[in-house]
């Protein structure tokens, strides 16, 4: 085919009549669609790119019917590119419009004496197809009045600020700081007394609002069934009534009084969610010059020393690379994680309600901007109040429905740091949840005896005599090598038990999507999905076809779903730590455990005593003197500025316990101070296993790991996990306590953990939360607050002239080293930091000037060949 395509939209009429050349080339078009079956409907039908709003390449019709169109009609707008016909080359002659466009922002870009930097912000958002010369339609008039707004001064001889630059930047600081609307407003009236008279500053929020609207990206709002069985959209979308429950779609409000009383029909919804396009927000991320490089890093680094520190890296990305070239070949297209939690925005004490976020971000970004709330996208809200558990299906389908077009079409995307559009694509990489969460994503159950997705129907769980409670002790022989002698050890594990039989491994997309098939499982839309799912569910572990199986690549993922390290490594250390503290109502070593224990092991030491009918201590329990010592140390610990919270706050002396802990603080606990609080207190034979599973979790979270690193640690796990089954009861040994024998093996196919853990959803989900400003209306008001911030978020790329990076906020003892030019000077002492209190001299004390003598020798890299 010809690069020019200019005849599509010339020449169709001559003289009155339909023309002949005109009427060839769209044969020529026609013959070229069918050539291609993949975009062929039934062998006849092909998608018609008329300008009717039916059509638009989006209706499939018979050839014969798609000529009569285009000779009635004309071809849809800048079709320039056949994409929806087969035609994957996208060619580098586009329309005028978007010739023009790059033409006019490249004048932009070099031209300062005419145009600002606000300029380039409104072209980038508009898009390449946006012409200033053009006469503006209703939607592009948002632009033509931001391009005004960039060319006039806040006021008469200002050349640092325009009405736009003001604007822009009042409502960057509004977003950043969390700050209310009449905040904003009484700003906006005191920075009006301090400015000349005929200043063009806004007048208040509102005024700013309507001046930057054209930077905020689309959001869709769709009704759903109050039940959350369906929501009205597509071929639903014109329904009154629920298909599946019958509730009716809208309420009904009576007004009048007396004998007057009428229903009054409003088109109210009883529940709806918001649906936030995923398309244009990555579009965005190629509109912009801050980003844009940053998108293809992911094909332009390299591994050092066989490190992972990327996705990129990893097995994973590249055996998905491997079935699917087409799709690696284009380096811009986008991977994509997505990760979804529940919000309870009234805090524990008020009213219950369960609102559930689904974000989207992507992996192509390089580390220090990958996982990064700038990129984050919130895609879905499912409305509360209740838990949409199982259901969550339902309020997936828009999103999938444009994950699927992303995959299969795509959309023509323009890349201002190369000046050309090419077609993007994306695909979904896997999705990061908390366990729970990850039963309602994947359709497998977490709960019972069956709870892990690796293990399946191979889980070896079994129920406590005493307690009734599901217990994984000894189940982690069967990940140990053959000839292992833990697997004939028949005294420190279940008595008289030998374990001859090995992990199956992890079953492929295939097999699992063969077992679902073969089951005849359900999706939560189907209208007898509930019935079907739960008379299956009770004969296997699956309770549900998850909606993620329509994605069609998805099978060939050799991860789908995370398990989340974060929350792992929390439960882990919780148990550890109440039980070695023995708090009540927490700890692992309660009285029912003892009565079970000699059923199982044979620990007869630890049998009740028949005669005082009390049970002996056990070695793992700290006594009280030991438990005050350790709180007293923890109480005086000092952390580095952001890297720990305040541990002594959380120290409980009355009561010989900690509160309030949060996951992080459970994390470096766990990592840093587990060894060294319990070293002086514990036999070895229990500390070294305990020393050991922090030290495992310690490597795996790394931010960049080896093959034969995570090789080891694969081997390691199971060893670990045996050596505490013969310290602890096997009532401590819950579902949490078996999750860490498949992470180390997640993470040599998948990529370093902090990608794949809910720290950063849930630092940003406390973000969305605090977007809430009217609790009469939640998710309206996250709504609103979310396109404010992504306008702000946007415009702040280009406050400063020529930097392609975020504007960094400095940290309170953030210090940098750019004025350092001492080549002689020991790396340790380079940093020149900040003053904590006033100045003053004094000696150190002899146990300071220890700690600061060994400090320096464990942390300078000059002294380190001396100690080798």
């Amino acid at each position: 085919m010809e690069a020019d395509r200019e005849w599509m939209y010339e020449g169709r009429i001559v003289n009155g009549m339909f023309s002949n050349k005109w009427g060839d080339k769209v044969d020529e078009f026609v013959a070229f669609a069918l050539r291609h079956p993949e975009c062929v409907n039934g062998g006849t039908a092909i998608r018609c790119p008329c300008t009717l709003v039916k059509c638009q390449n989006k209706k499939f019709l018979n050839v014969e019917t798609v000529k009569v169109h285009l000779y009635k009609n004309g071809f849809v707008p800048d079709y320039y590119v056949w994409i929806y016909h087969g035609e994957k080359e996208v060619h580098q002659r586009c329309s005028r419009s978007v010739r023009v466009s790059v033409s006019e922002t490249d004048q932009m870009v070099s031209d300062n004496m005419n145009h600002t930097t606000y300029h380039r912000m409104v072209c980038d958002a508009a898009g390449p197809e946006f012409n200033p010369d053009e006469e503006p339609n209703a939607e592009a008039r948002n632009f033509y009045d931001m391009i005004r707004a960039g060319d006039k001064p806040l006021y008469e001889g200002n050349s640092k600020h325009t009405q736009l630059s003001a604007a822009v930047r009042m409502l960057e600081i509004k977003c950043r700081h969390k700050c209310s609307q009449a905040w904003f407003d009484d700003m906006s009236n005191f920075i009006q007394e301090l400015l000349p008279p005929d200043n063009l500053m806004p007048l208040d929020f509102y005024s700013t609002k309507k001046l930057v609207r054209g930077l905020g990206l689309p959001v869709q709002i769709i009704h759903c069934c109050v039940n959350n069985c369906m929501i009205y959209w597509d071929d639903d979308s014109d329904l009154n009534s629920c298909k599946k429950c019958g509730h009716a779609r809208y309420k009904q409000t009576v007004r009048g009084s007396g004998n007057r009383l009428y229903i009054w029909k409003l088109k109210v919804s009883y529940k709806k969610m918001h649906y936030f396009p995923i398309t244009p927000r990555l579009q965005r991320l190629y509109a912009s010059t801050a980003t844009a490089n940053e998108m293809r890093w992911h094909s332009e680094h390299h591994m050092e020393d066989g490190k992972m520190c990327h996705p990129s890296d990893a097995p994973a990305w590249k055996h998905f690379d491997g079935c699917f070239p087409d799709f690696s070949s284009e380096v811009r297209n986008v991977r994509l994680g997505l990760f979804a939690d529940g919000v309870q925005p009234f805090g524990q004490s008020g009213q219950q309600y369960s609102l559930w976020p689904v974000v989207v971000t992507p992996y192509n970004l390089p580390p220090d901007l990958c996982m990064k709330e700038e990129f984050m996208f919130l895609t879905v809200l499912v409305p509360g109040p209740t838990n949409p558990k199982g259901k969550i299906d339902v309020f997936l389908q828009p999103l999938i429905a444009e994950l699927k077009s992303l995959w299969g079409v795509g959309v023509q995307t323009y890349d201002i740091s190369k000046r050309q559009n090419f077609q993007m694509r994306a695909a979904l990489m896997w999705t990061i949840n908390d366990f729970p969460a990850y039963s309602m994503m994947s359709g497998w159950s977490t709960a019972g005896m069956l709870a892990y997705p690796h293990c399946m129907e191979d889980s070896d769980a079994f129920r406590l005599i005493k307690s009734g409670k599901q217990s994984w002790f000894d189940n982690h022989w069967k990940f140990l090598p053959i000839n292992h002698p833990y697997r004939r050890n028949t005294k420190d594990f279940i008595k008289n038990r030998k374990v001859t039989k090995q992990f199956p491994g992890v079953r492929s997309g295939d097999e699992i999507l063969q077992d679902l098939n073969n089951r005849g499982l359900r999706k939560v839309m189907d209208v007898d999905a509930e019935v079907v799912n739960a008379a299956i569910s009770k004969t296997c572990g699956w309770n549900k076809r998850s909606i993620f199986w329509d994605l069609p690549y998805w099978r060939e993922h050799l991860l789908r779903h995370n398990l989340d390290v974060m929350h792992i490594e929390k439960n882990v250390f919780d148990n550890i730590f109440n039980t070695v503290f023995n708090i009540p109502g927490k700890t692992k070593d309660t009285y029912k455990s003892r009565d079970e224990l000699n059923k199982y092991c044979r620990r007869p030491q630890f049998a009740q005593n028949l005669v005082t009918s009390k049970y002996p201590d056990v070695p793992f329990v700290l006594n009280k003197s030991q438990k005050k010592d350790v709180l007293e140390w923890v109480k005086k610990l000092r952390f580095p500025d952001g890297y720990a919270s305040n541990l002594g706050r959380c120290v409980d002396a009355n009561k010989l316990k900690m509160f309030g802990m949060k996951s992080h603080d459970c994390h470096v606990f766990m990592q840093r101070l587990l060894p060294i609080a319990l070293r002086e207190f514990l036999p070895n034979r229990i500390w070294e296993p305990l020393t050991k599973i922090s030290l495992f979790f310690k490597q795996l979270t790394s931010s960049s790991l080896t093959d034969e690193e995570l090789r080891n640690l694969d081997e390691q796990i199971p060893v670990i996990l045996c050596n505490l089954e013969k310290i602890f009861p096997p009532s401590f040994f819950y579902s949490m306590e078996h999750l860490p024998v498949h992470l180390a093996y997640k993470a040599r196919i998948a990529d370093p953990v902090h990608y794949r853990w809910m720290y950063p959803p849930e630092r940003y989900l406390r973000k969305i939360k605090h977007k809430i400003m009217n609790k009469a209306q939640v998710e309206g008001s996250i709504s609103i607050g979310y396109i404010m911030d992504e306008a702000a978020k946007f415009a702040s790329f280009y406050f400063k002239e020529g930097d392609p990076t975020l504007p960094l906020k400095e940290k309170r003892n953030e210090v940098y080293l750019d004025d350092i030019v001492d080549d002689d000077m020991f790396e340790i002492f380079k940093p020149p930091g900040k003053a904590m209190d006033a100045e003053g001299k004094r000696y150190l004390a002899d146990n300071e000037y220890t700690a600061a003598h060994l400090y320096i020798l464990m942390n300078c890299p000059e002294v380190q060949p001396f100690i080798e």
